[in-house]
């Protein structure tokens, strides 16, 4: 079984930390080791160093070697341009097929935080078992959600298939985008509605066949590559940018759902990273130097030896660079994305 560590993405919602050559799986938000670091190092506790590979673009290359200096070349799979999720899935599967067209490979995102990493290791290759026993399914983790969450996607689950050495295995219904706060609400009363944290477990070939039903332009890329890799640079740019989630996994009905609980967080913006590091509601997070005055529930990053100080600050985020200040409501954290949108409609592409 090989591990597949997606870290190509940008992070725009934890700007002006997270940028488009340097962003947020490089940086070390959550204590001293970045979050690719973090990853890298909860696989290695149940996984081979020659079965962990990377998915990352040309442009994080040599950031990615200076944080995992041993890691061989020949497990970084890299893209010469940006084209969404499923080009990049499809582009490492392609090369990991190439090896052993039956290999069983499982997607783990760079920017997650996992509390039980014991647990989380063996619900990873139970799925991987799962998978051996029904080649033609692509395996989903599933985790029961601890609150009601309206940033994540949601697995509805259908009859369950069986129930493998004491876990459940389940048909996937549907999936359910994003909800509002009623109907997460909803959802969290309801057993068969699970976050969806994006982990997927499938054989190399059934994943291949896919692209080839649903995403032909991309699988006729995907074999010109194999054919003659060097021309990589010049088919990779042809293929037209779709997620995994729309371009795959929305399209087969051969899904199967693991429910699991190990204590996880998608770090994808900054209100996250404050829940993640703060013991209670009230608590200040702070990294660099801050002087407040009636000031609580704030998340306060310096990355310069500026002092920041604050009076009356209430659930608010500040977070400040050499270039660049970011002042937001923790809740509207995830807006952040838009402001990043409207940097780059401006031209001020220096601060990204």
């Amino acid at each position: 079984m090989k591990i597949l560590i997606m870290a190509g993405g940008s992070g725009t919602r934890l700007w002006p930390i997270s940028k488009e050559k340097d962003p947020k799986q490089n940086k070390p938000l959550l204590g001293s080791n970045t979050l690719l670091q973090e990853t890298y190092k909860r696989i290695k506790k149940g996984f081979k160093d020659a079965d962990i590979f990377l998915s990352i673009n040309n442009k994080q290359l040599a950031g990615v070697i200076k944080q995992l200096p041993n890691i061989k070349k020949s497990q970084i799979i890299s893209e010469p341009t940006k084209r969404d999720t499923a080009a990049a899935i499809g582009l490492a599967t392609e090369f990991i097929a190439r090896k052993n067209s039956k290999e069983i490979i499982a997607t783990v995102n760079s920017d997650h935080f996992v509390k039980n990493e014991k647990e989380f290791i063996r619900v990873l290759k139970k799925a991987g078992q799962v998978v051996k026993k029904y080649p033609d399914y692509l395996a989903l983790i599933g985790l029961n959600p601890a609150y009601p969450e309206t940033g994540y996607g949601y697995i509805k689950l259908g009859k369950q298939l069986e129930s493998y050495n004491g876990d459940k295995v389940f048909k996937v219904e549907c999936f359910k985008e994003k909800p509002d706060l009623k109907t997460a609400k909803k959802y969290l009363k309801n057993w068969a509605y699970l976050w969806n944290p994006a982990y997927f477990v499938f054989r190399a070939d059934t994943m291949l066949n896919l692209y080839k039903k649903h995403l032909p332009a991309q699988y006729r890329v995907l074999m010109n590559i194999r054919k003659s890799p060097v021309k990589i640079k010049l088919e990779f740019p042809k293929i037209k940018p779709i997620s995994i989630d729309y371009g795959i996994m929305e399209k087969t009905d051969k899904l199967l759902c693991l429910p699991a609980s190990f204590d996880w967080a998608d770090v994808g913006h900054w209100r996250t990273v404050k829940d993640i590091l703060s013991h209670k509601d009230t608590d200040n997070v702070i990294k660099g130097k801050f002087v407040g005055v009636d000031s609580v529930n704030n998340l306060i990053y310096s990355y310069t030896n500026k002092l920041i100080t604050g009076v009356g600050l209430k659930n608010m985020v500040v977070i400040e660079t050499k270039d660049a200040i970011l002042i937001c409501p923790k809740s509207r954290a995830q807006e952040v994305k838009k402001l990043v949108e409207k940097l780059k409609k401006q031209g001020l592409k220096k601060y990204l």
